[in-house]
């Protein structure tokens, strides 16, 4: 069979259109790798001492789970609720991945009121006036199993929202605001 430019078309197009049938019939097995993918979260709230160990994500965020997540990190001075940033929550899971860790936080610092906030800045420096701990967007916390200022460091490397280092009051805040950094 002598091979003429039209066959070569031809045989191209046949060939891409396979190409293309076999990738048609691969994304959904790719769909459906990342719709299974899962992300957990442990959290322990200093002040309270309640405890949270729970799938957050599952091929999408569980609605359930982030409510309760949203209870753990409350103002635990007011007592008030505020829904917390998927993000957020996302942000602490892959900085414990990063350094091969398992996510399991202790809490200092989740949601706070505005009437908490304002009532923190009267006693002392270092908080904000628009904190992002009043819409849900911040967290103070320790990781179990590194010391702060490496876990600051690895917060650091990821280069996602705000790291702030206070080491004499031994723990790392992180939000989900533009990426910057500070010590406290």
């Amino acid at each position: 069979m002598t091979l003429t430019r039209r066959r070569m078309l031809e045989a191209a197009l046949l060939a891409a259109g396979a190409a293309v049938g076999a990738g048609a019939l691969a994304r959904p097995v790719e769909r459906h790798a990342v719709a299974e993918e899962r992300r957990s979260i442990g959290l322990r709230n200093l002040h309270t001492s309640e405890e949270l160990e729970l799938e957050y994500f599952r091929g999408g965020y569980v609605p359930a789970a982030l409510a309760r997540i949203d209870g753990v990190l409350r103002d635990f001075r007011t007592g008030d609720v505020h829904r917390i940033d998927p993000g957020l929550i996302d942000q602490l899971h892959s900085l414990a991945l990063s350094l091969g860790l398992p996510p399991v936080f202790e809490v200092i610092s989740g949601y706070r009121s505005p009437h908490t906030n304002e009532l923190l800045r009267e006693r002392g420096s270092g908080v904000a006036l628009h904190s992002l701990h009043m819409h849900g967007r911040a967290i103070d916390v320790r990781l179990v199993g590194i010391d702060c200022a490496g876990l600051s460091n690895a917060a650091l490397a990821m280069a996602r929202g705000g790291v702030g280092y206070y080491r004499s009051s031994d723990f790392v805040h992180l939000d989900t605001g533009a990426f910057r950094s500070w010590r406290g």
